[in-house]
């Protein structure tokens, strides 16, 4: 072969180099590296309109509250969580229908305390749930209706039927049946000797708490974890700790805008200032509250409550639950992660229609932190189905509960 004949074999095969192949064809392109979760704390009132301590006794409870008008949705979360595991949700409903929303850090939960956070019977419990209510709205309290999640939920059907809430006006139960919950008793000490002991920051908090499945929504996780950590250190809770820094950051903003203000009304008519003037303010405007973590690498965080301690109750909390929900009567509804968690009582209550039932299967079982927006949209449908609220422009019916 001459080397003329050499040169144009070498040229037409591309230099002795295979072909390309086709975009994205065995792995010619590069798939883009994908941006790291933000997991940052996130403060409550990008959800919330207010926050506030409600004094029982000796007992100090603390709670969130937005809406100012329509009937009352007391929120009561489940075991381990605190009262901010409904921001997100509460955020979504506030715009849908007419109504407030409530939510209550239980004893021996977030920022409430307590001469006993021990004692968590459904007695006390639901006790602490009347009382609440009635320093809030006095002998005369609005229409109000019960949601509770897992534990909460229990402690909201024990509230109903022991009569608690004069007003009570209606019962929501999320993804918490009897035979479902004591079964996985046996299990739940195992279950919680598995978590970590301590997290590093809140940010590995967060973290852990998503990747492990506990909360499957990081936007929800970002606000509601904070309320179930405390120092280990200082025993201050990180909610508590992040107000104290939301503080601090408000009147640093407002130190500085006074200052920039002083500095504009100096200068001449017609020159320009080179600052931006309100970049902080309209960060707060928008619910950006950043947090810092501390620089002390010894800082360390564990979990609010030791969940192992209070299984003296825990059977106390689900036994009989199932006849307690048929029996309170006001409209109900009950909202399950799956089908399967529907024991035989609630099965036969469910066919005689004594309550509405929906299902969403793409959450776990922290439903309403999860998938907020679809629980929002049924929360709603129920309450104007009910006729306890009013729809705002924003609300579109979901398809009919079971």
């Amino acid at each position: 072969m001459s080397d003329l004949q050499r040169q144009a074999i070498k040229k037409r095969i591309g230099g002795g180099l295979p072909p390309m192949p086709p975009p994205g064809v065995g792995g010619g392109k590069k798939k883009p590296i994908g941006r790291r979760r933000d997991y940052t704390p996130v403060y409550w009132d990008n959800y919330f309109e207010k926050e506030h301590n409600v004094e029982v006794g000796e007992n100090v409870f603390r709670v969130y509250e937005c809406g100012t008008e329509g009937p009352v949705l007391l929120f009561l979360h489940g075991g381990g969580f605190s009262a901010l595991s409904w921001a997100a949700l509460c955020g979504s409903l506030s715009k849908l229908v007419a109504c407030r929303c409530t939510a209550i850090d239980l004893r021996g939960h977030g920022d409430s305390v307590t001469t006993d956070d021990i004692t968590l019977s459904a007695e006390v419990m639901s006790s602490d749930v009347g009382d609440i209510v009635k320093e809030l709205y006095g002998e005369s309290p609005p229409p109000i209706i019960l949601v509770g999640h897992s534990m909460g939920g229990a402690i909201a059907v024990h509230t109903g039927t022991r009569s608690l809430i004069p007003s009570l006006s209606g019962l929501v139960v999320i993804d918490v049946v009897e035979g479902t919950a004591l079964e996985a008793l046996s299990s739940m000490q195992s279950f919680l000797r598995g978590r970590p002991k301590v997290f590093k920051s809140l940010e590995q908090a967060i973290e852990w708490c998503v990747r492990s499945g506990q909360v499957r929504n990081v936007e929800s996780a970002r606000v509601s974890v904070v309320g179930q950590v405390k120092r280990v250190d200082t025993n201050e809770t990180a909610s508590s700790e992040l107000e104290h820094q939301h503080e601090e950051h408000i009147i640093h903003d407002a130190s500085e805008t006074i200052v920039e203000e002083e500095e504009e009304n100096g200068e001449s008519k017609g020159q320009s200032s080179s600052s931006n003037t309100h970049t902080s303010t309209e960060k707060k405007s928008q619910g950006e509250s950043e947090f810092k973590q501390p620089k002390d690498p010894e800082v360390q965080y564990t979990w609010r409550i030791d969940l192992g301690k209070t299984e003296p109750y825990w059977r106390g909390w689900f036994e009989g639950l199932s006849s307690k929900f048929l029996t309170c009567e006001v409209p109900k509804l009950l909202l399950l992660a799956g089908v399967d968690r529907l024991d035989k009582d609630l099965t036969i209550g469910q066919m005689q229609g004594k309550f509405q039932m929906q299902v969403l299967p793409k959450s776990g079982h922290a439903v309403h932190e999860d998938v907020p927006e679809q629980v929002a949209e049924v929360l709603a449908t129920f309450l104007v189905r009910n006729k306890m609220a009013t729809p705002t422009a924003h609300f579109q019916p979901t398809f009919p509960a079971c």
